[in-house]
């Protein structure tokens, strides 16, 4: 039977002290694989460190390495993208340079491909390597996402998936350019399985997201699936119109009745500061929209490829 083919796809960006790491990690679970040949795509973003040159030395000491060079940082979404695009396997899977998710699981989900699951989804039954307030955090984007979008998004799984080449191929005739990965995988859809499994703790390195990156990457996510967040402002205004117009009826009969009184500068204050916010709050979010709108006009390529080794 003739073997099948695995690609993995690794994003690096500054990950130049867990280069060495991460190959001596893949390899072996790679080569205990049964009847399989595999190509290593490691997607350099933009490293500022030599990230690049330890990449390129492992690509020439073997041919199963490819190396994508961007031309600057695009970011991880561009990055896995283009690992996408590039790869040429029946299976393949996604894995970040970090290795926090196993890659012994690779060989399970080979398994579960080859019984024909279409993706196969990692799972993070234990997060104690996060802090606190990520736990928390990403706990309430998940259940804020998935009841103001479609389609939903499984709780606690990253990027760490295998996807069949049927699949693939579906991922790459989407065309936005603002590209939520998380949202595209659950959209496309096609025959699940999951695995679940402990996330280790980082070796090597430090993450790239800070706090400010992953609230912009929720605020993505809503946007990309949702129309809810600005359609909730069309609810938000008709009530307090409804309550304006209701205040403004006891305030015509209360003068009718008793007179008009001097009007308080605490009630004037709140009332122009209160709807002067939702109205700051409303026009931000519809610009939100309209920059999506903006962006995807352009029709820019979502990555600029420098070079490519091997």
């Amino acid at each position: 039977m003739r073997p099948s083919k695995l690609s993995l796809i690794a994003p690096f960006y500054n990950e130049g002290s867990g280069v060495d790491y991460f190959f001596e990690k893949i390899s072996p679970v790679l080569h205990d694989i049964q009847n399989i040949e595999w190509e290593i795509v490691c997607v350099d973003d933009g490293s500022s460190d030599d990230t690049l040159e330890r990449l390129i030395a492992y690509s020439q000491k073997d041919t199963s390495v490819k190396v994508i060079e961007f031309s600057r940082n695009f970011g991880k979404e561009a990055a896995m993208t283009a690992g996408l695009d590039v790869s040429t396997g029946e299976a393949v899977i996604i894995i970040d340079a970090d290795l926090q998710d196993p890659p012994e699981l690779i060989q399970q989900m080979i398994q579960e491909w080859r019984n024909g699951a279409e993706v196969v989804l990692g799972r993070r039954i234990d997060r104690s390597s996060d802090s606190a307030a990520k736990r928390l955090t990403a706990s309430w984007f998940y259940k804020a996402h998935n009841k103001l979008a479609k389609p939903k998004i499984p709780e606690n799984v990253g990027d760490f998936r295998l996807m069949s080449r049927e699949v693939v191929d579906a991922l790459k005739e989407l065309p936005e350019r603002q590209r939520f990965m998380k949202g595209l995988y659950a959209w496309v859809g096609f025959k699940t399985v999951t695995l679940d499994y402990v996330r280790a703790n980082r070796n090597v390195g430090e993450t790239k997201f800070s706090g400010f990156a992953l609230w912009n990457f929720a605020l993505e996510g809503f946007t990309s699936f949702s129309t809810t967040p600005i359609r909730v402002w069309t609810y938000i205004g008709f009530a307090i119109a409804v309550i304006s117009l209701v205040y403004g009826a006891f305030i015509f009969l209360r003068t009718l009745m008793y007179g008009n009184h001097i009007p308080g500068y605490a009630s004037i204050f709140f009332a122009v500061t209160f709807l002067g916010s939702i109205q700051i709050i409303s026009i931000g979010m519809l610009g939100e929209y309209v920059g999506r709108i903006y962006m995807e006009t352009k029709h820019r390529p979502i990555y600029i490829i420098r070079k490519k080794y091997n």
